[in-house]
């Protein structure tokens, strides 16, 4: 089984996501997210496998937000826009496996 984890290094959820994958033996490709970014057409692929609308995805609580779009309404493409162009937004972990993928919030979630 090779999964690929959307993985933020000062995330402790990431760290906890990470660490009981590999407890469980999962073959894992980390994607350190905010050094390489997805792009338009990943994002749209991966909320797809989320089943999820891009505003889902957002991280509410990040100060960008706040400063740029608390409060606004946007359109689905507007919201990926703002994921591709700030990707600190992007909710995380994010494990992915084929056409599914799970946010890891909580991390016991990735199992």
């Amino acid at each position: 089984m090779c999964m690929e984890i959307y993985y933020n290094p000062k995330c402790s959820t990431c760290h906890v996501a990470l660490d009981l994958l590999e407890k469980k033996g999962v073959k894992l490709t980390i994607r350190e997210y905010l050094k390489e970014p997805p792009t338009k057409t990943e994002l749209k692929e991966l909320i797809r496998k989320l089943g999820i609308r891009p505003e889902e995805l957002i991280r509410k609580k990040e100060p960008i937000f706040t400063e740029k779009y608390k409060g606004k309404t946007l359109t689905d493409d507007q919201w990926i826009a703002a994921m591709v162009e700030n990707p600190i937004l992007i909710q995380r972990p994010i494990v992915i496996e084929g056409n599914k993928a799970i946010i890891g919030r909580p991390a016991e979630r990735v199992i």
